[in-house]
């Protein structure tokens, strides 16, 4: 069996034989990323960049060897937009901040979460965004593994949120209706529901729930979600270690 190639982040960006590039990886990043935003992941192929760039297909794979390989330049190129974060000393008020920066490039970018949920990428900016999330722990005293834990329970929930905000927008796409007009159809078949008597608890929630009616329920939710998920994780800090809510 053959061995795998290294690492793209291994591999020069000039090979020593042929003539000289004309573009960079970022160049193959930047086109993936733009083409991904506009249409969706699904539309990122080796054709589609090479046509971009206005190069042949074959001419691509002087720069990466295979799909994935721009999946980990596109992931990696998003990540940069986080480069400006810095840890206080306050673990949970950087975890917040964490958590928020994260939810708003992967709203800017809605075929990121699905490409971080998988194999972590090892980029410059990953790495840098890696070093910094762990950063946060120093002085904690918490383990190696008990950092990774935390790191991905909260990442998880920024994640899934997301991907509820995504799917409410692609609703309100797909349906044409507003959360209030669809509130407002499903208002009409409440009665019935309520009628039924098979579903008290569920009656109760149409009756006396207001998040889902608020402007800014996936704001309230996101807020309320990730104090309960610090909470959970202060639970791990040793108990000598202040805790210095902001």
């Amino acid at each position: 069996m053959d061995q795998p190639a290294p690492v793209i982040w291994m591999r020069p960006e000039q090979g020593a034989r042929g003539p000289k590039a004309t573009y960079r990886r970022d160049d193959v990043a930047a086109v993936a990323v733009r083409v991904a935003d506009a249409e969706g992941i699904d539309a990122v192929s080796m054709r589609r960049i090479a046509t971009e760039l206005g190069v042949g297909v074959a001419s691509l794979y002087r720069y990466v060897l295979r799909k994935d390989e721009v999946h980990e330049l596109m992931t990696d190129a998003v990540m940069a937009e986080l480069a400006g974060a810095r840890t206080t000393g306050d673990w949970r008020a950087d975890l917040r901040r964490f958590a928020h920066l994260l939810r708003e490039v992967s709203l800017r970018h809605p075929w990121l979460p699905a490409l971080a949920a998988g194999r972590l990428t090892h980029g410059p900016y990953s790495l840098r965004w890696t070093e910094l999330t762990l950063a946060a722990f120093d002085g904690t005293g918490l383990g190696t593994d008990d950092m990774l834990l935390a790191l991905g329970t909260l990442f998880s929930f920024v994640r899934g949120h997301v991907q509820a905000e995504l799917a409410e927008q692609e609703a309100i796409r797909r349906s044409g209706l507003s959360n209030d007009e669809w509130l407002t159809q499903q208002g009409e078949y409440g009665p019935a529901i309520m009628n039924n008597g098979a579903y008290p608890r569920f009656t109760r929630v149409m009756i006396e729930a207001e998040t889902p009616h608020a402007a800014d329920r996936l704001q309230q939710a996101f807020e309320s979600g990730l104090d309960r998920v610090l909470t959970g994780l202060s639970a791990t800090i040793p108990e000598d270690v202040p805790d210095k809510k902001p």
